[in-house]
């Protein structure tokens, strides 16, 4: 496949890089199963393994269909950009540095709205690191509202084929920060989500919680105030263990438990909208709901 034809199907690439994915998972399945020099939540186990694969297909097919769909919904209804930006090295430069821009914001609102905290909850939820939880995706990304925060992109003037290009580059290039194998990439730490700054963020040890939301580049951290050093042991998972490997359990268990909560008896339509949408560990402590909220914490 030429590259005309890749961002006129943008929707294949991560297919075009599935080969290395696999290189790099047998690479590190051999360090940390056959070899042992990788730490026991770095192995693999073939029920999570199956579940993350499965999850990866749900997702991608609920992405890419979405992202394309809204993105020329959005121009056929109001037919006008702000400009019309040709893609040259400069502009494709820019445009993914914008687009991880957004990626931050997008990322950062999947931890502090319960409603998307829903859907990015299936990604948290292995106890495990290894190149595999990448895959461990969900399919109600478009539902909790991920497309608003490409809209933008659209709206200045990128064509929506690239944008949904530059949205799967992303995703396909932050496969590389989920493993142990690699402890520090030196001066490069400074300026690009490495997996040391990324283990940070699947940690639910308290100090490591909400922290290191950088897709490709971890200067957005740093400028708002959301970077944390792995300094302390990691300890991956959620303090809302799902403990299942069946992927409809683990896409829709916090989906049923926050419809559950908010649609209770006797709730006033304030305390049903924090459950909602206030961040997920201020409706877990009643912040804005008294002691109506959730019997565990929810955040990641």
């Amino acid at each position: 496949m030429d590259f005309n034809s890749l961002i006129e199907h943008p929707e294949v690439l991560l297919l075009v890089l599935a080969p290395l994915f696999f290189v790099c998972i047998l690479a590190e399945w051999y360090l940390g199963d056959r070899r042992g020099r990788l730490p026991d939540n770095a192995r693999y186990h073939l029920p999570e393994v199956v579940c993350n694969f499965t999850l990866a297909g749900l997702h991608q097919g609920a992405d890419i269909l979405t992202g394309l769909l809204i993105a020329k919904l959005y121009l056929w209804a109001f037919g006008w950009r702000l400009f019309d930006i040709q893609i040259g090295l400069g502009s494709f430069i820019a445009l993914i540095i914008a687009q991880d821009f957004c990626y931050y914001w997008f990322h950062r609102a999947s931890h502090r709205v319960r409603w998307m905290w829903a859907a990015h909850v299936a990604h948290h939820s292995s106890e495990r690191m290894n190149f595999s939880t990448a895959f461990r995706q969900s399919l109600m990304y478009p539902l909790a509202g991920m497309w608003i925060f490409w809209l933008p992109l659209v709206l200045v003037g990128f064509d929506p084929n690239w944008v949904v290009f530059a949205v799967l580059l992303n995703l396909g290039l932050q496969f590389f920060v989920h493993t142990q194998a690699i402890k520090t990439l030196g001066p490069l730490e400074w300026v690009f989500n490495t997996p040391s700054h990324h283990r940070v963020h699947h940690g639910r040890n308290p100090q490591y919680i909400d922290k290191n939301y950088a897709g490709v580049l971890i200067i957005w951290d740093r400028l708002f105030g959301t970077y944390v050093k792995e300094e302390e042991t990691v300890e991956y998972g959620i303090t809302k263990p799902v403990n299942s490997f069946n992927p409809l359990v683990v896409t829709f268990s916090e989906w049923r438990d926050m419809f559950r909560e908010a649609f209770a008896p006797g709730l006033s339509m304030k305390q049903r909208l924090a459950l909602l949408f206030a961040p997920p560990a201020a409706a877990e402590a009643g912040e804005e709901v008294d002691d109506a909220g959730p019997e565990h914490k929810l955040v990641s």
